[in-house]
């Protein structure tokens, strides 16, 4: 059976290396790909897609140069080919009406704010997959 795919995207590579240590149990089922940019993740979304595979969950930080996370988060919901994907937002800094803009316009599966958890996260990811 073909491996899932994990997308992190964050634009601090600490964060990324966090969030990788934190769900590498999960390497056995799932493919774990980091990206710097919501460009990058979209960019590695379409290569999935077109290879007929699946990307399983994104987890996005909110707070990058260019598209912010709910604005990547809400253009991947709003094209039909990937409203599957099961989506986690991360942040420190959102504002309550951010987090239900989040909620609201790209129907994120899990909001979580930094630091978090990481038997929390790997639960919740379980839970979600």
């Amino acid at each position: 059976m073909a491996k899932g795919n994990i997308i992190c995207v964050d634009d601090e590579r600490q964060v990324l290396a966090a969030l990788k240590k934190d769900i590498v149990s999960l390497e056995e089922d799932y493919e774990i790909s980091e990206c710097e940019t919501a460009s990058e993740a979209w960019d590695l979304i379409e290569e999935i897609h077109r290879n007929s595979e699946m990307v399983n969950l994104i987890i996005c930080d909110h707070i990058m140069p260019g598209e912010n996370g709910v604005q990547f988060l809400t253009r991947l919901y709003k094209d039909e080919r990937f409203q599957e994907i099961k989506k986690i937002l991360l942040t420190g800094l959102a504002t309550h009406q951010e987090t239900i803009q989040a909620i609201n316009e790209a129907h994120i599966d899990l909001y979580l704010e930094k630091p978090w958890d990481a038997d929390d996260l790997l639960n919740k990811i379980k839970k979600l997959l």
